[in-house]
């Protein structure tokens, strides 16, 4: 299971990514051009030391991304998606695809990922942090995927 931030403008948000990745021990790819540069003191006051535990992959392009990554199932997080994600069947070797927060994807990167889901909320809500949103999809992803989460999220269960 890997992230994927397309052209990211906001460090703080890149940062919390970050530190997502690293609590959940899963990889981290970005597609520059990034709206920061990566060593943005906003980046590394939100990720704090957990950058250091991330794998992250840097690309120069949509295209490269593609290319490296053609093996593998390309997930998009939109608004724009007609399926909720809580109904997709995740494979291990995911990658999670998020949107630059001021844009999301062009129309182009839209149609060339393998499938997008939303996050149901409310009609009046125009989206959620990107952060935010790719916290409540891995969370579905590995409990779906991975054993040693499925253990983790029964014990954890909010369930009496």
């Amino acid at each position: 299971m890997k992230l994927a931030l397309y052209q990211p403008d906001i460090p703080q948000n890149t940062g919390a990514l970050l530190r997502l990745a690293a609590c959940f021990g899963i990889g981290l790819d970005i597609i520059e051009p990034c709206g920061f540069v990566l060593d943005d003191k906003r980046l590394k006051r939100v990720a704090m030391d957990y950058g250091a535990d991330v794998t992250i992959t840097r690309f120069g392009s949509w295209e490269h991304f593609k290319e490296a990554r053609a093996a593998q199932r390309i997930i998009l997080l939109s608004t724009k998606a007609t399926q909720s994600y809580c109904t997709l069947a995740y494979q291990p070797d995911d990658i999670l695809l998020l949107g630059s927060e001021s844009a999301g994807v062009p129309a182009t990167v839209f149609a060339e990922t393998t499938t997008a889901v939303r996050i149901p909320q409310v009609p009046t809500a125009r989206s959620l942090n990107v952060a935010m949103s790719a916290g409540i999809v891995v969370s579905e992803a590995l409990r779906q995927t991975e054993p040693q989460w499925q253990t983790l999220f029964l014990e954890a269960s909010c369930n009496p």
